[in-house]
């Protein structure tokens, strides 16, 4: 799916994406004059993101980070980075991601994202206009068009990421459904067991409910399915998503840390 600037009237996308407060269609006619700084605090809107949407290609390197999860009755992927609904761990109060943190495909894209034109019945490419980093051209260090309206190298990079970006959503949503017909879902729970003063275990808490992949359901697989998971790919990201699961303990660790330098007033 390709996707280019378009003159659409603002009004008429709808949704509520995470982190896009103010989407406008990209296009000439209302960006001309617009264009991206440079920032010291990149990812700062990122800050509310406790659990980011995941492309299946991004399990491998997201579960070095903590968990994968699924989430709803679509079973939508999502990187867990908090454990408080918007507090990401794993950026800093200066917008700057944690060193060794995997930031998704989503959050990198940021400010652009694809909307859907109800009336025309399409996607189309914006961005959020809400973004501190853009700016008036002159004080831009990438404008979005050239003088002749066409999109500038920056723009080109940008749709060329949201293009495939797309595509792995897409291929996403196609493994998404395999594990649903082979029927590998089910409803996991992450608890906390915090210590009392004197060293003994306090009454564990439930921190998150949410679907992951059955470890009993795969392995009753029969081999035959199982060669075929392995040999289309899929078998390698389901490891990586059931291995991720071991991050609940370190996001758990960050969060009292955080608590501990950050103490109530």
């Amino acid at each position: 799916m390709s996707v280019t600037p378009t003159s659409i009237n603002p009004g008429q996308i709808n949704g509520n994406v995470l982190f896009y407060s103010q989407p406008e269609p990209l296009s000439p006619e209302m960006h001309k004059d617009l264009g991206v700084k440079s920032s010291n605090s990149p990812f700062s809107f990122a800050k509310v993101g406790h659990a980011v949407p995941l492309t299946v290609g991004e399990f491998p390197l997201a579960s070095l980070t903590g968990p994968v999860i699924f989430v709803g009755d679509d079973k939508l992927p999502l990187a867990v980075m908090g454990l408080a609904a918007g507090e990401n761990l794993f950026v800093r109060e200066d917008g700057i991601i944690e060193p060794g943190a995997y930031i998704p495909a989503y959050i990198r894209r940021y400010p652009f994202v694809f909307a859907t034109d109800e009336d025309a019945g399409q996607m189309v490419l914006c961005i959020d206009r809400a973004a501190d980093f853009i700016v008036d051209k002159a004080q831009a260090d990438e404008p979005f068009f050239l003088p002749d309206g066409k999109p500038s190298a920056y723009t080109e990079r940008c749709i060329s990421f949201c293009n495939d970006f797309e595509v792995e959503r897409q291929r996403t949503m196609g493994f998404v459904q395999l594990l649903k017909d082979l029927d590998l879902f089910e409803t996991k729970v992450a608890n906390y067991t915090p210590m009392n003063p004197d060293g003994t275990a306090a009454a564990s808490q439930q921190i998150a409910e949410y679907y992951g992949i059955s470890e009993d359901k795969l392995n009753a697989l029969p081999h035959d399915k199982l060669a075929e998971l392995r040999d289309n790919g899929a078998l390698g990201q389901i490891y990586a998503h059931m291995c991720s699961l071991n991050g609940w303990d370190r996001l758990i660790s960050l969060a009292l840390s955080r608590s501990i330098a950050s103490p109530p007033a």
